[in-house]
């Protein structure tokens, strides 16, 4: 005669459950760690933020904080941004002597509504960038934008790629801004693109400080 109760079932059930994903995780696991070991090379790379949804530059200004905490310097330079203080800027100017930002637009494209000027101050911005892009000692350089000012070409994508390949071997690079031009995604090595499910200025929420600047 079976003695079992259901209580008994339960727990036999919940032990097989258990036991079919210790196995998946093993299998899992071995495969994750082949790949790991196979990984083995070390270089900067370029990482493009690129779509319509939120978290391009929030997510570059993470890894900027991530590389400060391995030590890192970084440089940073805002391209089109610049009008107002944002709270990265605030945040990252607490350390000068590991941080060096650059906010160098004027303002949102509607709102200058000036191309030539527009240019200008990418061009201004471009060279700062260059300057990071040379120097060794910068562990990441955030160009906030820079897709932005690609894409209405206020800079040579040509130009900005060459220079990106020729910095330091170790360096590396976030590229933020939305319409990233395909020359850039195809030498970047890690490309995200950030797709609108909901956002709150949809309806009718203000940008609000801490969440977008």
């Amino acid at each position: 005669m079976n003695h079992s109760t259901p209580e008994d079932t339960v727990s036999d059930d919940t032990a097989a459950l258990n036991e079919r994903h210790r196995q998946r995780m093993a299998r899992k696991k071995a495969v994750i760690d082949a790949k790991i070991a196979a990984a083995d090379k070390k270089i900067g790379i370029i990482i493009v933020n690129t779509g319509n949804g939120k978290g391009k530059s929030s997510s570059a200004f993470g890894m900027a904080v991530r590389a400060l905490g391995h030590g890192m310097k970084v440089g940073v330079v805002q391209f089109i941004k610049g009008a107002m203080s944002t709270g990265e800027e605030q945040f990252l100017r607490r350390f000068p002597d590991e941080v060096s930002f650059h906010a160098m637009g004027e303002g949102y494209t509607w709102e200058t509504q000036n191309r030539e000027r527009d240019i200008a101050k990418a061009e201004e911005a471009w060279e700062q960038a260059k300057r990071f892009l040379t120097d060794p000692d910068i562990g990441l350089v955030v160009l906030d934008e820079l897709n932005i000012a690609l894409k209405y070409r206020y800079l040579d994508v040509h130009t900005v790629i060459a220079d990106l390949l020729d910095r330091p071997a170790m360096q590396h690079v976030v590229v933020t801004g939305r319409a990233a031009p395909p020359e850039l995604i195809e030498v970047a090595d890690t490309v995200t693109e950030m797709n609108v499910v909901k956002h709150a200025f949809k309806a009718g929420i203000a940008a609000q400080a801490g969440t977008e600047w």
